[in-house]
């Protein structure tokens, strides 16, 4: 199966080896081994894109048009929208169009390109769940502290230091991997350009990259999961201290949004990373792959606006504002009744 688009390589100039040649564009297979569901697939993941970016930036807009959204955490909160408005645009428009045209080719800078936004956004997305958890910590542990630690300036600084950390814990494993040279096979068995199908079809030695990569990973994402597995352990220990259950109801309340996203995308983003790149495999971590890929974008909104009464509220005021036939309603329940 390896060998069936080789009469697609396209070849850019003979290396310094002398046989081996340089490819200019890989080929994404993702689900092609499902051709009798590509256009159910389409239009699926249409739908999942289309709600995504609808929910996602109707959050970002409801935070910044409701004062009473205006909290630490809605703040956080529209970061992260932002974020996965960002995130799922770098990997579903490009699937979208392959399903669309039949065309899985893509330029190998632009695989490049693409795993540089998606490493990026992946690694910003752990730091602002952890300045989330952090901000859930304080808020049930050390209320009396919350308003004065978690002020403008400090939501300001957290939110910019997990996006520029984010960039740049890409960007050295990025400029590595454009140096590299891939000489054939030029297939990969994803939907996207991930990190290991890059690495097995370069032809350098990769033990550098992979070394600096694990470096990183492990400077930049390992403290963000002890800060949020700290940070809930803290949490749930004073909830269980609470003496009404209204009270801890009401606490976990606050927090529970967020777990639930934590969960499922922790959960999903390692066991893609612990599963070993087997043939047999292959199939089951695309599978998991989508889940925080794509999935996680998409309910990340509806989490939020079905399980939080502030949303919900700031919802129903922005329909009611929207909508002309309720200001009339409102207008005429306004009116002095004759009698």
């Amino acid at each position: 199966m390896q060998f069936l688009f080789f009469p697609q390589l396209h070849f850019l100039a003979r290396s310094e080896g002398g046989n081996q040649t340089s490819i200019t564009k890989f080929i994404l297979l993702g689900f092609r081994n499902l051709p009798e569901w590509q256009i159910l697939l389409f239009l699926l993941f249409l739908a999942i894109y289309i709600l995504t970016i609808a929910g996602n930036i109707l959050i970002v807009a409801l935070v910044v048009a409701d004062q009473h959204l205006h909290t630490p955490m809605y703040f956080f909160l529209g970061n992260l929208s932002c974020l996965e408005t960002c995130y799922t645009s770098t990997i579903l428009p490009r699937m979208l169009a392959s399903f669309l045209t039949g065309d899985r080719t893509i330029s190998v800078r632009g695989c490049v390109a693409q795993f540089n936004l998606f490493s990026s956004l992946v690694a910003v997305e752990c730091a602002l769940l952890a300045v989330m958890s952090y901000d859930r910590y304080l808020a049930i542990c050390k209320p009396l502290h919350y308003a004065v630690q978690m002020n403008r300036s400090c939501c300001l600084q957290l939110a910019s230091l997990s996006w520029v950390s984010g960039f740049l814990a890409s960007s050295v494993p990025t400029s590595l991997l454009a140096q590299f040279t891939f000489c054939g096979p030029n297939e990969i068995d994803h939907f996207f350009c991930d990190f290991t199908p890059l690495i097995k079809l370069s032809c350098n030695d990769t033990r550098l990259m992979e070394l600096v990569t694990f470096i990183l990973s492990f400077i930049f994402t390992l403290p963000a999961f002890l800060l949020i597995v700290m940070s809930y352990i803290c949490i749930i220990i004073t909830i269980l201290r609470i003496p009404s259950t209204t009270g801890r109801q009401a606490a976990f309340s606050t927090c529970s949004s967020h777990l639930i996203m934590v969960t499922i995308f922790y959960g999903t983003l390692i066991t893609v990373y612990i599963l070993p790149d087997s043939a047999t495999l292959r199939n089951l971590n695309k599978m998991f792959s989508v889940f925080y890929t794509v999935l996680t974008p998409m309910v990340n909104p509806l989490i939020y606006s079905l399980r939080n009464k502030e949303v919900n509220k700031a919802l129903r005021k922005a329909f009611r504002k929207c909508m002309p036939f309720h200001k009339n309603q409102e207008r005429e329940l306004d009116l002095p009744r004759l009698e």
